[in-house]
């Protein structure tokens, strides 16, 4: 019984490793499709998060067998219920790279000089989204904990392209608009970010039974 379980679980980690490849695929697509302005590129990153709605209800129907026909004990159960909440936020990263891929299909964007920025923002997340399911799978803490650590980073640079993109809102009405629009798509990239940390404290509480929530009250 253990040994079909334990092959269970290792299919829940790969449906796991292959949801988060969809959601890097997809932050990259949309991120090459606004710096070069490449639509098929967008459309590519559209597509896909319908892919990530797919390996979500996967993921869940799986963790639901698991959870009603194995009678997990605790530290399989913290692991299981890990991976609902995981994929919750794995499936708002597709959203978000879907709505950059969005507007790159709806407006001329033309990022310019904060581009370098932005896309260091979607190097940062893509890291993190994949060093968080990573951490899941090898039930590394430390690794989970640099995560965490990294959403800094993004938010650091969130902060440097929103100071570019307001001294842009000067330069006229065309300019204005577009900068409101990469702002915009700045705070996609940061809400990225949150949601990858986000699946790194489940992972840390699959690993130790504390959320940070609990370890804050």
């Amino acid at each position: 019984m253990r040994n079909r379980f334990d092959e269970q679980l290792e299919s829940l980690n790969n449906s796991l490793i292959r949801m988060g490849a969809l959601c890097e695929g997809a932050i990259a697509n949309a991120t090459k499709a606004l710096l070069d302005g490449d639509h098929s590129l967008a459309r590519r990153a559209i597509e896909i998060d319908t892919e990530i709605d797919q390996a979500e209800r996967e993921v869940e129907s799986l963790c639901l067998k698991l959870l009603l026909q194995q009678q997990p004990v605790a530290r399989d159960l913290r692991q299981i219920s890990s991976a609902l909440k995981m994929i919750t936020d794995m499936e708002r990263i597709g959203d978000q790279a879907s709505d950059i891929s969005e507007m790159v299909l709806g407006f001329e964007l033309r990022p310019a000089a904060h581009a370098a920025h932005i896309g260091d923002m979607a190097r940062a997340t893509i890291g993190m989204v994949t060093d968080s399911i990573d951490a899941y799978v090898r039930r590394d803490l430390d690794l989970a904990r640099r995560v965490i650590e990294e959403d800094d980073t993004v938010d650091r640079l969130f902060l440097t392209v929103k100071r570019e993109l307001l001294a842009g809102l000067t330069s006229g009405p065309a300019g204005g608009e577009a900068a409101l629009d990469l702002l915009m798509i700045a705070k996609y990239y940061e809400r990225i970010g949150d949601h990858a940390t986000n699946i790194a404290e489940w992972v840390e509480f699959s690993i130790t039974g504390l959320h940070k929530g609990e370890l804050l009250g």
